[in-house]
């Protein structure tokens, strides 16, 4: 499932930290929740290690997307 499926699913609150922390690792119960909704699992190689952080982030463009929906809001 794409980002513009499950993004809508998920709880406002998550969404507004993933567009304030867009391009940040990715906490593994915000990776969870993303799952939930349908989004890929926490496993999934969808999801890329971020640089120097040692946690996994969204590949570039979901990063992207993302920065898009913020814009425009």
């Amino acid at each position: 499932m794409t980002i513009e499926v499950w993004w809508p699913k998920l709880p406002a609150q998550t969404r507004q930290w993933l567009i304030a922390n867009n391009g940040d690792s990715v906490p593994e119960p915000v990776m969870a929740e993303i799952a939930a909704v349908g989004g890929p699992a926490v496993s999934d190689r969808w999801w890329s290690e971020a640089e120097g952080s040692g946690g996994r982030s969204m590949p570039d463009e979901a990063i992207d997307w993302i920065e898009e929906i913020a814009n425009d809001d």
